[in-house]
């Protein structure tokens, strides 16, 4: 029974519901790269469209391209005293309208004769502080990109100079330093390692992201050099944004995958209002299909929450509500029969629990056109609860060999302001303050099964205060 039950929920996941609908409508906004002032009326062109198919952007540097054919599409952005983008490659597809953002640089020198090369230049960051060892990374490369299950971490170790620290976890060996050197930032806000099953094989390393692509906009990855306002980190950053939810239709998917059963949906607020919503919640499979699954094969499950609001206004700026949340659970069960044992993991009985949450509110106040503030209060943390035994056979009963229990939580303040002083001269100031609070109690019976010793029990907290100018020119 348990085989054609298995059966029927395979070919349900097999099953897709393909559109009709052979077009699809694309939104996006074009900005300036260093003010990230938006870029009134720019030109955007759909390349290889017959007859040509373009559209001129608003006031406020947004456009609204409809009827694009489905499949692979690039553009071409032009602006008046801009440099030309091309954006290539673009997967359009017939369930989910595409939304992009562009960044376009000023010209500083003109000549006469300017030749336009189709090619997207993945070494320029969104960062525009950065001048080496930056790279910006797509959610769509990391689709694409075999074996790995939409995870950017999983991307990055195709990097020069970046490795995997083991096959069974997305752990980033940077020039071989250690994972745990890497910083985390989501939103611009350092947070606590946003994946599954975090440090238990590697230390700054999990199983794969918590962050589904639904929500996943483009990123900056460093690899040494950082900017000014990067600390507390020494051998890489990953810098992830989250998208802005659709504001003028509401959208909502359901997917069923390998690596989890993903519902996901964004819309505006009102329609007669700019503000919008995004969310997507995870479910691992393997926690889905536990029931058909042998004994002690489904210990393994997890689920995630990630969500943005975005509320714009006239005199107030932009102001976004984030999050991101994680339930793990893992662990092993003792062999039944004293015959199957053979080392003694086979002996090893009991479960971990883990969980990591971030929530911030980011604030963004243009003073003028080329001035911008941005402002952002934010909590992150992690926890793990962790209790193993083992069994004796000789009188059937468990002894308690490990006990975890821990906390680790973050609460920050931090502002900066960006000046495009010049076409040739940004700057960028700010000044962040953190306060760091732990929670340890490690206990150990390894020696003694049945008696637990303490190894650490503390409880502290700490503060950490930054602040940094940067320019560029």
């Amino acid at each position: 029974m348990k085989k054609f039950h298995l059966l029927l929920l395979l070919l349900f996941i097999s099953f897709i519901v393909n559109s009709q609908d052979l077009t699809q409508t694309v939104r996006g906004s074009v900005k300036d790269a260093n003010s990230k002032a938006p870029i009134s009326f720019a030109q955007v062109l759909l390349l290889g469209s017959e007859p040509i198919k373009g559209i001129t952007c608003d006031l406020d540097g947004n456009f609204t391209m409809k009827d694009v054919p489905i499949g692979r599409q690039s553009f071409s952005i032009s602006a008046i005293g801009y440099e030309k983008q091309i954006i290539s490659d673009q997967l359009i597809g017939s369930a989910k309208m595409l939304q992009i953002e562009v960044l376009m640089q000023e010209k500083i020198n003109t000549s006469k004769q300017v030749k336009v090369t189709a090619k997207a230049n993945k070494d320029k960051t969104l960062n525009n502080m950065t001048t080496a060892s930056g790279r910006m990374f797509s959610v769509e490369e990391a689709k694409k990109y075999a074996g790995g299950f939409d995870d950017p971490a999983r991307l990055a170790s195709a990097f020069a100079g970046v490795s995997s620290s083991g096959t069974g976890n997305n752990g980033i060996v940077i020039r071989g330093n250690s994972p745990k050197g890497l910083l985390w930032r989501l939103e611009g806000v350092e947070i606590s390692n946003p994946n599954h099953f975090a440090d238990l094989d590697a230390f700054g390393g999990g199983g794969l992201t918590a962050l589904s692509s639904y929500v996943l906009a483009n990123s900056d990855f460093f690899t040494g050099a950082f900017p000014a306002e990067y600390g507390n980190a020494f051998s890489g950053v990953f810098d992830i944004k989250m998208r802005t939810g659709n504001n003028s239709e509401h959208e909502h998917s359901f997917e069923i995958g390998a690596i989890g059963t993903d519902i996901s949906s964004e819309g505006p607020f009102s329609k007669k209002g700019k503000s919008s919503y995004l969310f997507n919640y995870r479910y691992s499979t393997l926690g889905l299909i536990a029931p058909f699954l042998p004994d002690g094969a489904g210990d393994i499950g997890y689920q995630d929450l990630s969500f943005k609001m975005h509320f714009p206004t006239k005199k107030f700026g932009a102001f976004s509500l984030w999050g991101l949340g994680a339930l793990d659970k893992s662990g092993s069960v003792a062999v039944e029969d004293s015959s199957e044992v053979f080392t003694t993991d086979d002996l090893r009985d009991g479960d971990a629990k883990q969980t990591m949450g971030a929530i911030g509110l980011n604030h963004k106040y243009f003073l003028s056109k080329k001035v911008y503030i941005n402002t952002a209060i934010a909590g992150s943390g992690n926890g793990l609860d962790l209790e193993y035994n083992r069994k004796e056979f000789s009188n059937n009963s468990f002894l308690a060999t490990e006990s975890i229990k821990s906390g680790l939580w973050n609460y920050t303040a931090q502002t900066y302001v960006n000046s495009k002083v010049n076409k040739k001269h940004t700057n960028k100031t700010g000044l962040s303050f953190t306060s760091m609070h732990y929670n340890l109690d490690l206990k150990d019976g390894s020696a003694n099964p049945g008696t637990l010793v303490s190894v650490v029990d503390q409880k502290g907290s700490s503060a950490l205060i930054r602040a940094y100018t940067s320019s560029k020119y």
